[in-house]
């Protein structure tokens, strides 16, 4: 059992707290570990302000990277000491949607013992699969990919939600083909790299769509090829003008508001499909006219994780990184330690950071 500082979440919408907690070893079929980065995403927040509901009290933390310091019994797919991506992605390998290629969506897991406790004995969850909010974890070694050890520590940790989340939502939920159109509702984390991913697949025109000029500007760094304020009247009027007068073949919500989806629809043309990436709080509902996408061929998809395959996807998406073809540092807008993590959490309120990374 190893002693480890976390950041923990023990009200909502409460500032989180630096502990002392014990993690346990590594079981069959888990690893241990020692983290190098981890990234705030906005499902951290969301999580922490309770809008989801979650048990308390737990550790965040989903998007990590360290490297590997011990095994497992029946663990034959890393060594120890390898540089690892550690994503919430949590797969059982063997249920219908796993064996289909959609891991996302495993509905085989089984709840694996207490990972986390504090000195007396409590239990602290270890949320999302990870609790990467901490110096180590310990997770099933499904959510694992080996990197290079050239790649720095805060890039491979955007590998684990942001960046297949985004690339993933467009190649693989929206089946982009090249030469169709995308617009991509929301500049942030997620959505940038919705941008490149549409870009890296070989869209014609990508309109990003934001309420803050400074991140269309950013986007167009990204591959956006035009950019639209969402704070406009009839936002989607605009950008069928940057697509020649035509709806969008693919339109990419990367925001969890009910305004970005009741919108949406409003930017697609015949055939068009819509990709619902962003999360909003439960019981919030969107509401559209059925008889439009019905009349006009329309298809509305869930996209969770980006439906990657991480073993698959990440090193493919490593690969553009080394080749230059896909941004990851230009994604880290700020570095932080443990102990500023509610600082840098307000700095991601604020919604101008791309990401702000967590440095051990």
């Amino acid at each position: 059992m190893a002693r480890i500082k976390a950041a923990v979440t023990t009200a909502f919408g409460a500032p989180l707290e630096i502990e002392t907690l014990d993690l346990r070893a590594p079981l069959g079929g888990e690893v241990e570990v020692t983290l190098e980065a981890v990234a705030i995403c906005h499902s951290d927040i969301s999580f922490a302000d309770g809008i989801w509901g979650g048990d308390l009290p737990m550790v965040l933390g989903h998007e990590a990277a360290g490297r590997v310091t011990a095994l497992g019994s029946g663990v034959t797919s890393v060594e120890i000491g390898a540089r690892v991506v550690v994503t919430l992605i949590k797969s059982c390998g063997r249920c219908a949607n796993c064996t289909t290629g959609k891991p996302t969506i495993c509905d085989g897991q089984t709840a694996a013992p207490t990972v986390l406790t504090r000195p007396d004995g409590a239990e602290v969850r270890a949320a999302m699969n990870c609790g990467a909010f901490a110096e180590k974890v310990v997770v099933d070694q499904s959510q694992i990919v080996a990197l290079p050890d050239d790649m720095p520590a805060e890039c491979v940790a955007l590998m684990a939600c942001g960046v297949i989340t985004g690339i993933g939502a467009v190649v693989n939920a929206g089946k982009l083909r090249p030469g169709e159109d995308v617009v991509v509702i929301g500049a942030g984390g997620v959505g940038l790299n919705a941008i490149q991913g549409a870009r890296i697949a070989g869209a014609r025109r990508i309109v990003a769509v934001d309420m803050s000029p400074e991140k269309l500007d950013i986007a167009a760094e990204f591959g956006a090829t035009h950019g639209v304020l969402g704070s406009g009247k009839a936002p989607w009027k605009a950008a069928m003008k940057a697509l020649g007068g035509r709806g969008a073949d693919l339109v990419a919500v990367t925001v969890g508001v009910i305004p970005a989806y009741n919108d949406a629809p409003r930017y697609l043309g015949w055939g068009g499909r819509m990709v619902m990436v962003g999360m909003p709080a439960s019981g919030a509902m969107a509401q559209y006219e059925p008889v439009i996408p019905a009349f006009m061929g329309q298809g509305f998809v869930g996209s969770k994780m980006g439906d990657v395959v991480i073993s698959r996807d990440i090193p493919w998406m490593a690969d553009l990184y080394a080749q230059g073809r896909l941004k990851l540092d230009e994604l880290v807008s700020g570095r932080w330690s443990l102990g500023q993590i509610n600082e840098a959490i307000a700095d991601t309120r604020t919604g101008g950071a791309r990401r702000n990374v967590i440095l051990f």
